[in-house]
């Protein structure tokens, strides 16, 4: 019989010939690992922003320079209608009068008749004195609402200014001509407030 240290002596280990993975198996064997993402050049990125930056500002100011044209419109807009309001104003204070001085253009008439069909005697010249008084006022008050006569500085027709009121043919003009004033006409500053009534002569026709 065989001792049994002898018989556990003969047996024999087998060692695997496969090697052990090696470092580059288990690399390869490794999961893919995710890459980061490319970082663009800061070059690039630096002149995207500055660009973008002028841009900006150069549509600032034009819309700041249009603000500012708007708001000088609105300025000339108003001034103006400040000006035509000022100009109304006056034009209104100036001419309001007119239907009023009208009326007393007719009392300064019978003033003027009074005076030229009045007496030129010594007993009537305290009268005459005091009515040509009242007269000299009563004209200060016209001329101080703008109220001014109209003087024939030639004798030439202007309907502008002359409402004939007698035409007569003559041999003796060539063209439309005043004989003579029968009624005084005025003016209201630049306006006018009554026409003068002339007599006219005329060319005579086929002359």
């Amino acid at each position: 019989m065989m001792d049994e240290k002898d018989k556990g002596g003969d047996e024999i280990e087998f060692i695997s010939e496969t090697p052990p993975p090696g470092k580059g198996e288990r690399e390869a064997a490794a999961p893919d690992a995710p890459q980061a993402p490319k970082k663009e050049p800061e070059e690039k990125t630096a002149g995207e922003g500055s660009r973008h930056l002028k841009e900006k500002i150069k549509h600032l100011k034009q819309e700041l320079e249009d603000l500012k044209e708007a708001h000088l419109r609105r300025l000339a807009d108003t001034e103006n209608l400040r000006k035509r309001f000022e100009r109304e104003k006056v034009e209104f204070q100036q001419y309001a009068v007119s239907d009023l001085m009208l009326e007393l253009l007719t009392i300064s008439d019978n003033f003027e008749r009074a005076l030229k069909s009045a007496p030129a005697e010594a007993e009537g010249k305290t009268t005459r004195e005091g009515v040509e008084l009242i007269f000299r006022m009563f004209q200060s008050l016209l001329a101080k609402n703008g109220v001014r006569p109209i003087v024939l500085e030639d004798r030439s027709f202007d309907p502008n200014f002359h409402h004939a009121m007698i035409v007569e043919e003559s041999e003796e003009v060539e063209e439309p001509t005043v004989q003579e004033e029968l009624q005084k006409g005025y003016m209201i500053h630049d306006r006018l407030l009554r026409p003068t009534l002339v007599k006219v002569l005329v060319p005579k026709k086929g002359q």
